[in-house]
């Protein structure tokens, strides 16, 4: 009699346990289908040419406006000396212009009919000829002045540079990008739980992240937003044009994932967020 009564008070408390759980898992959405994200800056060069000079290490730390490599300058300086010479050369003929347009007007105001009204409209003419031709040669040398600026590559914001394989006589390409950029300030957990745990779900409720490579130091966050929609899978053209149907059992309604973007309020000292690792997400309905 007295085993009959202890294996019913076992009994009582797992299921008291399990209730409890249940209830807590319902009331507080759970999920283990998350991961670290954070906007990755693609750095891109504006200008093309051979890599004179890496100044990083791959998987390192940088602070916005470091340089991080340097281009072959010497065709952009080149091709600024030249543009240079020419807005020299398009001053001098405003001048020029200028002059030529003063002395015929000087000459008129003298004697009338010394210079005919076509010549000084040409004079005239002349003078806002060579004024758009000098225009035209500064934008020239400011170009050329930003390409020279271009063949220095500086980080956009601080941030981890990472999987780098850029090395010093390579070949970039302008508007190719060739080094990844973790912005350090954009990271952000994204949680994906099943649409039947999001009732009641709302933008601003309190959640705890636990990351799998730091199990012991959980992560302070709240929720920030909830997807609106997800990509379906039924009825997408496959490669000979029909549609994919995936077969599914009627009695069976899998639930779908919702991701659930979960903003980060404070990460403990001991723990440095990486890209794509796995974590844990708890949201505590109406905290």
């Amino acid at each position: 009699m007295f085993r009959i009564i202890t294996t019913l008070v076992m009994v009582a408390i797992a299921a008291v346990a399990v209730l409890s759980q249940y209830q807590n898992y319902a009331e507080n959405p759970w999920t283990r289908d998350g991961q670290v994200r954070a906007h990755i800056i693609q750095i891109t060069p504006r200008v093309t040419g051979p890599v004179t000079n890496v100044l990083v290490d791959d998987n390192s730390r940088v602070k916005k406006g470091q340089l991080l490599f340097e281009i072959d300058p010497s065709i952009y300086q080149a091709e600024l000396s030249n543009a240079k010479a020419k807005q020299m050369q398009a001053s001098a003929l405003l001048d020029k212009a200028k002059n030529e347009n003063h002395r015929a007007v000087e000459l008129e105001s003298l004697k009338h009919g010394t210079v005919s009204e076509l010549d000084l409209n040409n004079f005239q003419n002349a003078v806002q000829t060579a004024k758009a031709n000098l225009a035209a040669a500064d934008a020239v040398v400011e170009q050329a002045e930003l390409n020279v600026a271009y063949t220095h590559v500086t980080a956009p914001t601080d941030g981890f540079i990472t999987n780098l394989n850029l090395r010093q006589g390579a070949q970039v390409v302008a508007n190719n990008p060739v080094v990844a950029l973790i912005d350090e300030n954009s990271f952000w957990i994204e949680g994906f739980f099943k649409e039947t745990d999001l009732q009641g779900v709302n933008m601003g409720d309190e959640a705890r992240v636990t990351l799998m490579m730091n199990p012991d130091s959980p992560i302070e966050a709240k929720v920030e937003s909830i997807g609106f929609g997800i990509a379906k899978s039924d009825g997408s053209t496959g490669n000979t044009l029909l549609p994919n149907v995936n077969p599914n059992f009627q009695w069976i309604r899998l639930a779908q994932r919702i991701p659930v973007k979960i903003h980060i309020e404070h990460v403990p000292e001991d723990v440095q967020l990486r890209v794509g690792t796995t974590a844990s997400v708890q949201i505590f309905n109406g905290a």
